[in-house]
C-alpha cells in the first residue's frame, strides 16, 4: 500500500515554464532558509520568486501569473496546496519526491532554478546558504549525481569555468540557451575571462576556508 502510494506521488520530472521554475526554487529556498514562515501563502511566493536578491532574471509576476505557474507545478506533483479552517492557502513544494533528490542535490537544483546557469565555484558558494558543502569537490560530485539522473548537463567543455544547467528548460528555452551561451564563449573573451576570474577567486576562497576549519580545529584540540 505504502510502495503504492510512493509511486503514485512520484512523477517524472518534465520542462517547466520560467515562472513556474521560479517558484519552486522560491519554495525550496524558503524552507531551507526561513523554515518559520513555510509554508509559503500566495503573496509570499510572489514576493520570493520578484525579491532582486539570488534571482536571475529578474522577474515581476503578479497573482494571477503566480496561480497558473502553481496549477502547472501541481499538475506536475511538484507542488501542494494546503488549506486550513479560516486560515490563508498556502503552498509547499514536493521537490525531494519529484526530483527524486536529496538535500544536497536539492540545493544545487534549487540554485540553478533561481539563478541559471552556474560553473561548481558559484553552485558551491551559492548552495551551501542551503547545504553546506566542504570544498569544491563535494559541489562536483552533486552535480555529477545530478547529471546521472537526468537532471543536470554541462553546456560548454570541460575544464575550469564549466557551465552547468538543469534540464527542465522548455525546447525553445533551452535552443535559446545554447545559442547564448555559444555567443558568450565565442564572440565575447572577456565574458569567458570573468568567469574564469570568478572561479579562480572561489577557489582561492575555498583554500582560506580549509586552512581557518584547520586552524580551528587545533585550537579545540589544544584547548582540550
Amino acid at each position: 500500500m505504502n510502495e503504492s502510494n510512493s509511486d503514485e506521488s512520484r512523477k517524472q520530472p518534465v520542462p517547466l515554464s520560467a515562472a513556474a521554475r521560479r517558484i519552486l526554487g522560491v519554495l525550496v529556498e524558503k524552507a531551507k532558509t526561513t523554515p518559520d514562515a513555510y509554508p509559503l501563502t500566495l503573496n509570499g511566493i510572489v514576493t520570493g520568486s520578484n525579491q532582486k536578491s539570488n534571482r536571475s532574471p529578474k522577474m515581476d509576476l503578479d497573482e494571477d501569473d503566480t496561480l497558473a505557474a502553481l496549477d502547472e507545478l501541481r499538475g506536475v506533483g511538484a507542488v501542494r496546496e494546503l488549506q486550513g479552517s479560516g486560515r490563508a492557502i498556502k503552498y509547499r513544494h514536493a521537490a525531494y519526491e519529484w526530483l527524486d533528490v536529496d538535500g544536497p542535490g536539492a540545493a544545487v537544483m534549487t540554485e540553478l532554478l533561481l539563478r541559471g546557469p552556474q560553473t561548481i565555484g558559484e553552485l558551491r558558494t551559492r548552495a551551501s546558504r542551503m547545504h553546506p558543502f566542504d570544498d569544491l569537490q563535494a559541489a562536483q560530485t552533486v552535480v555529477d549525481a545530478l547529471v546521472e539522473k537526468g537532471l543536470v548537463e554541462a553546456i560548454t567543455p570541460p575544464g575550469r569555468g564549466q557551465v552547468f544547467a538543469h534540464t527542465l528548460y522548455p525546447p525553445d528555452e533551452r535552443q535559446y540557451l545554447e545559442a547564448r551561451i555559444e555567443k558568450q564563449t565565442s564572440a565575447s573573451p572577456e565574458s569567458a575571462g570573468n568567469r574564469n576570474a570568478v572561479d579562480q577567486l572561489l577557489t582561492r576562497l575555498d583554500a582560506v576556508n580549509e586552512r581557518i576549519d584547520a586552524l580551528e580545529k587545533r585550537i579545540a584540540e589544544l584547548e582540550g
